[in-house]
């Protein structure tokens, strides 16, 4: 989302993978406060977040244990809660997890991961 967002490296395949995309609310903290700091104007965040067809879903609380689960396997790897959300949330939907970074492709989490860099 940040990648598309900031017009970043691999937003055209963010773009492409956007439609029905879904997005944890713990990842939408994320992408709003990382864009805060950047300078964007946050009111315009729900619109195009909208306009892409992402929606922004609840962190459940069986998300919430996966994503605590996640947490030794991808320690070394230094994911965070946010990046470990991601994951839970893929997981449960049974839906690729889409990043920018390649360390994830090298967990074994069963989970599919889209690198878009």
């Amino acid at each position: 989302m940040l990648a598309l967002i900031l017009e970043e490296p691999g937003a055209e395949v963010v773009e492409t993978l956007s439609e029905n995309a879904v997005l944890s609310a713990v990842n939408w903290v994320e992408v709003w406060q990382v864009a805060r700091e950047v300078g964007v104007r946050v009111a315009e965040l729900r619109p195009r977040v909208e306009e892409y067809a992402i929606s922004i879903v609840p962190f459940t609380g069986a998300e919430a244990e996966r994503a605590g689960d996640l947490h030794r396997q991808t320690r070394q790897a230094g994911l965070s809660l946010a990046d470990r959300a991601c994951l839970a949330l893929a997981s449960r939907l049974g839906v690729p997890a889409v990043t920018a970074d390649r360390v994830w492709t090298t967990l074994d989490v069963d989970v599919e991961v889209v690198c878009i860099r």
